[in-house]
C-alpha cells in the first residue's frame, strides 16, 4: 500500500474521530476528544493491518498456502470496543449515563474502520449523521420527553424536579 494513502486514512479517521469527540468534550463527558481520536484512529489502524495481512497471503506471495480474513480483525473491532463503551455507563441512583456516548464511541469504530477500508464517503456521511444525531435531535429528544422520571428523577407533588433543577441534558 502507498504510504501517502496509509497516512492519509489515518490521519481522517483520527481527524473525522477527534470531531464527534469535540461534541462529547463540549459536554464534559467522560469519553471528549483524546478518547474518540484514539478510538477511530485505532480502529482504522487494525483494518489497515488486516488489509496488508490479507494482500501479504494472497495465493503465489504466501508461505505454505496460509490465508487471511479481514473481516475476522473487523469483527474483533466491533466486540471490543463494547468494552471500552461499557466504562463510561454509569448508573447514578435510578439514572443510567453515558449511554450517548457509549454509542458514538461505537460509531467513532466504524468511522476508523471505514477509513482504514478506504472508504472516505461512508466514513465522512457517518460523522455526519452521528453529529446531526448528537446536536440536532438534542432539543427534539428534549421536546418528546416529559420531565416526569426523565432519567430516573422524581418529581415532586407540583411537577417541579424535587432539587429545584431542570432534569433534562443540556
Amino acid at each position: 500500500m502507498d504510504p501517502f494513502v496509509l497516512i492519509g486514512r489515518l490521519v481522517l479517521a483520527t481527524f473525522l474521530g477527534g470531531i464527534l469527540g469535540v461534541e462529547r468534550e463540549a459536554r464534559s463527558q467522560s469519553a471528549g476528544l483524546r478518547t474518540h481520536t484514539l478510538v477511530a484512529l485505532g480502529s482504522c489502524c487494525f483494518t489497515l493491518s488486516s488489509i496488508y495481512t490479507e494482500w501479504m497471503l494472497q495465493p503465489g506471495v504466501s508461505p505454505g498456502g496460509s490465508q487471511a480474513d479481514i473481516s475476522r480483525i473487523a469483527s474483533q473491532i466491533v466486540v471490543g470496543i463494547g468494552f471500552l463503551g461499557a466504562g463510561v455507563i454509569l448508573r447514578e441512583g435510578g439514572a443510567v449515563k453515558g449511554l450517548t456516548t457509549a454509542a458514538n464511541l461505537w460509531v467513532t469504530a466504524a468511522v476508523g474502520l471505514a477509513c482504514g477500508l478506504g472508504m472516505y464517503l461512508a466514513a465522512g456521511v457517518t460523522v455526519g449523521l452521528a453529529l446531526l444525531s448528537l446536536v440536532v435531535l438534542r432539543p427534539v429528544a428534549r421536546a418528546l420527553t416529559p420531565m416526569t422520571g426523565r432519567h430516573g428523577r422524581h418529581n415532586d407533588e407540583d411537577g417541579d424536579p424535587a432539587n429545584g433543577e431542570d432534569p433534562r441534558p443540556k
